[in-house]
C-alpha cells in the first residue's frame, strides 16, 4: 500500500460492500440530519467491509475512530493511527454534498470519499463510507455509539445493512484521545 494512501484507506476500517456493490445513491440518509449534533467522542461498536483483504487481523495497522468535530459546515474526522512502533494523529475533513448528511473529501492520488450518515439519533449512528480509487470501489459499515453498550435496536438495524450489502464483519479498534508514549511501545515490541 502507497504511504500517503494507507492512513486514509485505513479510516475506512473505523468508522462499516464487494459481491452487492450498490450505488451511492441507493444507501440512505438521515431525513433532518443535523451535523452539530454529531460532534464530540464516538466508539466504533460494530464494523463491516466490501474488501475483506483490508481488514485483515494479521494486518499491523489501525485506526481509530476518536471524535467528529465540525468545521462550519465541513466535518472533521479525529482519528488515530497506530501500528507497530508508531502512533499519529490524523484529521480527515469532508465538505457537505448532495442531500444533509452526506459529505465528500480527496485523498492523495486522487482517490474520493464519500460519507454518508445512514440513521442517528445523535446517541448511536451508522456511518457509510465509500471510497473511489483507480476504478476501485471499497466501502464500509460502521455502527458507533457515545458510549460502549449501544442501543440494541441500533445493532439490529445496523446487521440489516450488513446482510443487504453482503458485508463482511471487521475487527474494531477503539483508541483514546492521545498516543501512548514511545517507551510503551519500546516495552510492547520487546
Amino acid at each position: 500500500m502507497a504511504p500517503g494512501r494507507g492512513p486514509l484507506l485505513l479510516l475506512t476500517l473505523s468508522l462499516g460492500l464487494a459481491s452487492a456493490q450498490k450505488t451511492l445513491e441507493e444507501v440512505p440518509v438521515q431525513p433532518g440530519f443535523d451535523a452539530q449534533k454529531v460532534e464530540g467522542r464516538w466508539l466504533t461498536i460494530r464494523l463491516a467491509t466490501s474488501d475483506t483483504l483490508l481488514v485483515s487481523p494479521e494486518d499491523p495497522l489501525r485506526l481509530a475512530l476518536h471524535s467528529i468535530r465540525t468545521w462550519n459546515r465541513d466535518l472533521e474526522f479525529v482519528l488515530f493511527w497506530t501500528g507497530k512502533g508508531v502512533c499519529k494523529g490524523l484529521n480527515v475533513t469532508v465538505h457537505p454534498t448532495g442531500p444533509h448528511g452526506q459529505y465528500q473529501g480527496f485523498f492523495e492520488g486522487g482517490g474520493r470519499m464519500f460519507v454518508r450518515f445512514v440513521s442517528t439519533d445523535y446517541s448511536s449512528l451508522i456511518l457509510y463510507v465509500r471510497f473511489e480509487d483507480g476504478g476501485e470501489v471499497t466501502s464500509l459499515w460502521a455502527l458507533l455509539a457515545r458510549r460502549v453498550l449501544g442501543d440494541p435496536k441500533w445493532l439490529g438495524r445496523y446487521q440489516g445493512y450488513v446482510r443487504e450489502f453482503q458485508l463482511q464483519e471487521a475487527q474494531v479498534f477503539n483508541m483514546d484521545a492521545q498516543c501512548p508514549p514511545p517507551a510503551a511501545y519500546a516495552r510492547a515490541s520487546s
